[in-house]
């Protein structure tokens, strides 16, 4: 008796995968600020038709990531200096307060954390730096959830691809920053551990602070 063979693996509709692909080339500077982006490379590089590519384009400009042109294409748009203290100012207070709130740290969250610092290694290793970025990224929202304020956590959430793309910038600008970097996250942990409340969130804002002075020096 013949097994009947594999279902072939359904693709993403047309217009998600060209979300996808211009999204992460954003993110991980692939397109950078100030790149013209027309419908007929997009469809070419996708292998779609031009209909999805307007849709994608459409979802990707209301994301504040691009601005449409009509007959031009689609400008990638710049990371603002006011975008930049925006975002450091609300990592500020969300952050802060949510390292005061995991202390006594949970033995799961000290886990995770642990398990993040070990990926960031082995990828500022690797000279991943795009990987890096999300894993330091996932490192920080960690400890937000972990308050169990499921609000804040929306909310934080709603930064994360301004922050991924603020962190490739500035690890490209500064490759030698991932190791302060590790640094700054092995004594977030070690303050969290403790219990020590006071120095997570002294380190935390130290470390939140440095990285808006690079990024401000990326802004255009």
């Amino acid at each position: 008796m013949s097994s009947a063979p594999p279902a072939p693996l359904k693709q993403p509709p047309a217009a998600e995968r060209v979300y996808a692909h211009v999204k992460q080339g954003v993110l991980e500077r692939r397109y950078e600020g100030g790149t013209l982006l027309t419908e007929g490379e997009l469809a070419e590089a996708v292998g779609v038709s031009r209909t999805p590519v307007r849709e994608a384009l459409l979802r990707l400009e209301a994301e504040g990531l691009i601005k449409l042109y009509p007959k031009k294409g689609a400008l990638v748009l710049p990371v603002s200096a006011q975008e930049i203290a925006d975002v450091v100012e609300t990592r500020m207070l969300v952050e802060g307060h949510a390292a005061r709130k995991a202390v006594p740290a949970a033995p799961r969250l000290i886990a995770r954390l642990e398990e993040l610092l070990a990926r960031q290694r082995e990828q500022a290793a690797a000279g991943d730096l795009a990987g890096a970025a999300v894993t330091d990224r996932c490192f920080h929202a960690e400890i937000v959830r972990s308050g169990g304020n499921e609000i804040l956590s929306r909310l934080y959430d709603q930064l994360r691809d301004r922050q991924l793309r603020m962190g490739v910038a500035v690890m490209h600008a500064h490759p030698d920053r991932i190791s302060r970097t590790l640094t700054e996250h092995e004594e977030i942990l070690e303050a969290l551990r403790t219990g020590d409340a006071d120095a997570a969130v002294a380190i935390i804002h130290g470390h939140v602070g440095r990285f808006f002075g690079m990024a401000r020096g990326e802004a255009r």
